[in-house]
């Protein structure tokens, strides 16, 4: 099916903690248009599409959205490793430490679970393509 090559698409090298930059890069993985959304997306809407082409472009941008999820929990874990309680409070990444600590959990900005309200496959290839284009648009 894939092979995975146990390495980051693009290394991820962050040395300094930013627990507000965290919590704001934590939607580009678990919001509405973030990675986790897109590739879950792609990978059902592949199903509708009429040509075997069609569907496997989308599974294609569909692993690639996997990627950029992975990146996206690599920049987040790398943001908040070995915070101080006065890291914590201090970058407002307080009411996500309390539930999570500094594991990685999909969610918005502001804190609200990832959904799979966030996107829609209707099995009709250009509404869904009409969609992905502008959940891309969203965070362009």
């Amino acid at each position: 099916m894939w092979k995975y090559s146990k390495k980051l698409e693009y290394p991820v090298k962050i040395a300094k903690a930013d627990p507000a930059m965290a919590k704001l890069i934590l939607s580009q993985f678990g919001g509405p248009d973030g990675e986790l959304g897109a590739a879950m997306r792609y990978l059902s809407q592949r199903y509708g599409c009429p040509t075997p082409e069609v569907k496997g472009l989308l599974t294609d941008i569909g692993t690639e959205e996997l990627a950029h999820f992975e990146m996206i929990c690599a920049i987040v874990y790398q943001l908040t490793r070995n915070l101080s309680v006065d890291e914590v409070r201090q970058g407002g990444f307080d009411a996500y430490y309390i539930d999570h600590t500094t594991g990685i959990w999909p969610a918005n900005a502001s804190g609200s679970p990832f959904s799979a309200n966030y996107f829609q496959s209707t099995g009709d290839v250009i509404a869904d393509l009409h969609e992905d284009m502008a959940a891309d648009e969203a965070i362009a």
